[in-house]
């Protein structure tokens, strides 16, 4: 159930660059007891191997984004603000499924068993972003009758998973997206034509033509990519 230091620090690096803020932010190594028990904290929980719950207080931060969406009438969520942040690092930690964001005191779910983070500007901390392994049975060298990874995977088959078609990209600053009005027009990364993506969790697994069935769009996949190929 262990992840090494370099994989937790990745996983912060990668939350840190999507929280909204001014400046860019960088993760530095902290402990539970740093971070304010009372704080709002936005936790989701990561199924995979490894499994864990990500956690992010970092309210403060996000409030000029809140606040500026709540000015121009397209006031964004707490966790709609975060959860970019949460996925980027869930995307480090490998194959698995994050699931819907939920808000706790941070005292609640840090322990002394959670990898912290201070996510930094200019040496001064704005946010918090933990990582907490979920506990797993120790392995047994004298059992006989241990389960062989397929069989645990089998356990996962009924398990329903989103799949998200994407035609293209492009990025804003939060200024943009918040001012955006019926009407406008977003240039993507993609020429007309292009296949679109087929995206599980973040992940491009496969790309395919639109079309249309009985008058819904729907994807006829042309290849499947390999889990080492980037997103175009």
């Amino acid at each position: 159930m262990s992840t090494t230091v370099s994989q937790s620090q990745t996983a912060a690096d990668a939350a840190a660059a999507l929280v909204p803020s001014n400046v860019p932010l960088v993760a530095v190594p902290a402990t539970a007891s740093d971070v304010p028990a009372e704080a709002a904290a936005l936790v989701a929980s990561f199924v995979g191997a490894p499994s864990a719950e990500l956690v992010l207080v970092a309210q403060e931060v996000a409030a000029d984004a809140l606040a500026a969406g709540a000015q121009t009438g397209a006031a964004l969520e707490l966790g709609d603000a975060l959860r970019p942040a949460l996925e980027a690092a869930a995307q480090t930690l490998g194959t698995g499924v994050l699931e819907s964001t939920r808000t706790e005191q941070a005292g609640r779910v840090l322990g002394s068993d959670s990898e912290v983070f201070a996510l930094q500007q200019d040496g001064v901390t704005t946010a918090w972003f933990a990582l907490r392994l979920r506990a797993t049975p120790a392995a047994n060298p004298t059992t006989s009758q241990l389960p062989t990874p397929r069989a645990n995977l089998r356990m996962l088959y009924d398990v329903e998973m989103t799949l998200t078609a994407e035609i293209g990209r492009t990025r804003l600053p939060v200024r943009q997206v918040l001012e955006l009005t019926p009407g406008a027009v977003l240039e993507l990364d993609r020429t007309a034509g292009s296949p679109a993506d087929v995206m599980v969790n973040g992940r491009l697994i496969a790309r395919g033509e639109v079309v249309v069935v009985d008058e819904m769009y729907g994807i006829r996949v042309t290849e499947i990519v390999s889990g080492t190929e980037p997103v175009a």
